[in-house]
């Protein structure tokens, strides 16, 4: 009996130690305190404004149809103190962005405003101007976007940092490797919670996995590049090419689901130690089934209308050629059978699941990349500065040449 109990409290502590080295991991594939720590940004010479006086300067040059300059936008910006006056900021913008000078509005105002975001809890506010950045002018860095997603990742809202990585793979900005972890991460997490997608959102998943994926060199960057390939393939297999590349980086020509089956080929073949996760087989697996049965394909097709007649995608967009490529869908099949026997007979498939495997290279690189982006903000912060001064100098010498000419002019009118 007393072997027993100590058995039992053994097996307590195994999990306990395993749940907690889970823990650490999770919290070291977020970004680190020194890369998000906001001092440096914070330090910056002020340059103090009362916002009531300034949105009402800016109201009475819109009035009178006079341009607001990027200064008095940037001012606004960098003077927020409250949650309130994050939503007055957002007006601005928005203003801003539909006026003459909108080609003006400053980086430095874009990294601002998110930090002045997420500083007053207001992380939806600044995924809603990402998401609607021709309407708000906000087009960040990699190193700001990687603070956003960073965020929502710290507050597990998957799905909110997958809409972010979204916006990074629709302006193909997975230049970073940080960018390309983080990314990984937060689509791993969100596709781990199984959540009901429609084809557009599973193009859209897809797309982010492939983009990102092909930026790295290893099972993640495959597995990734695999899960992407079939996504998009399925979109392409139920409504056609063309609702595959509308709005998207994507290629024009058909073939996604071959492509997903010759990176299987790749790693089956290679010498290397590259493998493919076993969940993300299972899901292309999954996905050629469901697109097998008609009955199905056909169901979804029904259930993602709506949100496809939203984004202006077209209900029935299959061709002659579209046909021609869902008429393949068995020989595909049969050849992912084949490649999977392959993988699994030479050790190249992977029991771990994607969502481990990145972890894990989190775990292993996301820290030694921090380096180069903390430097390379360190810089920009540098260059925006003196930029910022010298638009303030330039503003203080035009205004004191105004006030002398209206000198001069009324000494000539006193004297005439």
């Amino acid at each position: 009996m007393a072997a027993s109990v100590l058995q039992r409290c053994l097996s307590s502590v195994k999990v306990v130690l395993k749940c907690g080295t889970q823990t650490y991991i999770a919290r070291r594939c977020l970004l680190s305190a020194a890369y998000t720590d906001s001092k440096l940004w914070e330090e910056r010479r002020s340059d103090p404004q009362n916002l009531a006086k300034l949105a009402n300067l800016m109201d009475r040059s819109y009035e009178r149809k006079f341009p607001v300059s990027s200064l008095a936008i940037a001012r606004f910006v960098d003077n927020i103190s409250s949650r309130e006056e994050v939503d007055q900021a957002e007006y601005y913008l928005y203003r801003f962005r539909h006026s003459p000078n909108c080609w003006y509005l400053r980086d430095w105002t874009v990294h601002s405003w998110i930090r002045q975001c997420l500083k007053y809890g207001a992380r939806d506010k600044a995924l809603h101007t990402i998401k609607n950045k021709v309407q708000y002018g906000i087009f960040p860095d990699d190193f700001t976007l990687n603070l956003v997603i960073d965020t929502f990742l710290k507050n597990e809202d998957y799905q909110g940092a997958c809409s972010v990585v979204e916006e990074v793979m629709l302006q193909e900005a997975f230049d970073r490797p940080t960018t390309q972890i983080l990314s990984l991460f937060a689509l791993s997490k969100y596709l781990a919670l199984k959540p009901d997608l429609s084809l557009e959102e599973q193009r859209n998943l897809g797309a982010s996995l492939l983009l990102a994926g092909l930026k790295q060199e290893n099972s993640v960057g495959v597995s990734a590049q695999c899960l992407g390939y079939t996504l998009i393939g399925k979109m392409e297999m139920t409504k056609g090419i063309h609702a595959v590349f509308r709005q998207m980086p994507l290629m024009w020509t058909h073939g996604y689901l071959p492509r997903a089956l010759a990176v299987m080929e790749t790693v089956s073949t290679g010498t290397g130690d590259v493998k493919i996760s076993k969940d993300v087989l299972d899901r292309v697996e999954s996905v050629l089934e469901e697109l097998s049965a008609p009955e199905a394909c056909e169901g979804e097709d029904q259930s993602s209308s709506d949100s496809d007649s939203d984004n202006e995608t077209p209900k029935n967009t299959l061709d002659e050629e579209d046909e021609q490529e869902r008429a393949k869908l068995p020989e595909y099949t049969a050849k992912f059978k084949a490649l999977r026997a392959q993988l699994q007979a030479s050790g190249k498939e992977d029991a771990t699941s994607l969502e481990a495997l990145v972890t894990s290279l989190a775990q292993g690189q996301l820290q030694a990349a921090e380096q180069p982006d903390v430097e390379l903000y360190q810089r920009m912060v540098s260059e925006w500065e003196a930029e910022r001064w010298q638009l303030i100098q330039r503003e203080k010498e035009s205004r004191e040449k105004m006030e002398q000419i209206a000198q001069e002019r009324k000494a000539a009118r006193s004297t005439a």
